[in-house]
């Protein structure tokens, strides 16, 4: 018996499970920023710019969230990076999830609570990460433009990561954005938790490929650190 079609079949049963999951861990990527927002005890860095511009401009997060992924994935182009199925759909699906989780949930009052929203949030992060990651649809924008600069001026991803966040927080931090134990709790533990969620949602990958899967290495822009 032939072997030959046996590929493209098992590609074709892979991809009910990789879009559940892409979208899956994009839901819960926005939910989870959201739980952070709402302990009050800091933000992951890119968040901490998005709620320092909604601070001034009166629109809310998931809406800033939307709009400077959009504006980031402008930044491929000059890098020539490729943005795949999980690259647009990262920037469409986070915010709008941030936004209703935001709509659903109070802020947390008292020190327990608030420490819970953390916890939860920090490790959902984690897990969504894995989630969308192992789906191998592409990176997000902004993993993209880490990976895209890195290729482009010979830097570590390890430095222009640094250095990208550093100056998102910075700015958000000067514009109302929250800065506290959440960000640094989040800036020591969201890689370990990435690497365990990718391995326990990891996807076999069929010979072949896919067309959706956009090129560049998301995971190192994401665990390298």
């Amino acid at each position: 018996m032939s072997t030959g079609p046996s590929a493209p079949v098992s590609a074709s049963r892979r991809l009910p499970r990789r879009l559940t999951q892409l979208y899956g861990g994009l839901l819960l990527y926005g939910a989870s920023s959201a739980l952070l927002v709402r302990s009050g005890l800091g933000l992951e860095p890119w968040n901490v710019l998005h709620q320092g511009l909604a601070e001034r401009t009166g629109v809310s997060m998931g809406v800033v969230l939307t709009v400077v992924g959009a504006l980031v994935l402008l930044l491929w182009i000059p890098l020539r990076q490729r943005p795949g199925l999980g690259t647009v759909s990262n920037v469409v699906v986070i915010g709008a999830a941030m936004d209703a989780t935001l709509a659903g949930v109070p802020d947390a009052h008292g020190w327990a609570a608030r420490g819970a929203f953390l916890a939860a949030g920090v490790v959902l992060n984690g897990a969504a990460t894995g989630l969308y990651i192992a789906a191998r649809f592409g990176p997000g924008p902004r993993d993209g433009l880490m990976t895209g600069l890195n290729r482009r001026t010979g830097a570590s991803v390890r430095l222009v990561r640094t250095a990208v966040e550093i100056t998102v927080v910075a700015t958000g931090f000067a514009l109302g954005g929250t800065v506290g134990v959440g960000t640094l709790l989040y800036a020591v533990t969201i890689g370990p938790l990435a690497q365990l969620f990718l391995r326990v949602f990891a996807v076999p990958a069929a010979s072949g490929g896919s067309t959706v899967v956009a090129g560049g290495q998301p995971r190192a822009a994401i665990l390298r650190r």
